[in-house]
């Protein structure tokens, strides 16, 4: 429910200093992250435990292609659930020109791939 015109009202936009609709930056954020899911977490993320360092250094537009990257930078055991594991993500997004347009460090509970063999 995000209702500012600067994402929704063409005609607004176009005043603005980028001259067009700007797409969401919660919306890019998980386009970003989601596109990294299949090659990464599916199937084994319990929940996530919070995002740091996120930020927008260039705009996304209507009709921009997103690309996404992402490194695993720590992993360590949950003290308190010995089957999960916490993981510390470093996603970014480029658009189809090559700009940076969104980073985040996020932190995930996950199932130890221990724990799903024990499952199956």
């Amino acid at each position: 429910m995000n209702v500012q015109p600067l994402h929704l009202d063409a005609e607004f936009a176009s005043k603005s200093q980028f001259g067009q609709i700007l797409v969401n930056s919660l919306f890019t954020l998980a386009t970003v992250i989601g596109l990294s899911v299949g090659e990464t977490t599916l199937g084994t993320t319990v929940g996530n435990l919070g995002f740091d360092e996120t930020r927008f250094p260039n705009p996304v537009f209507i009709g921009d292609t997103l690309y996404s990257s992402t490194v695993v930078k720590e992993k360590r055991e949950s003290n308190s659930r010995p089957e999960w594991g916490i993981v510390t993500f470093e996603h970014q997004g480029h658009n189809q020109r090559g700009e940076l347009v969104c980073t985040c460090i996020r932190k995930g509970m996950m199932i130890k791939r221990s724990s799903l063999k024990t499952e199956q």
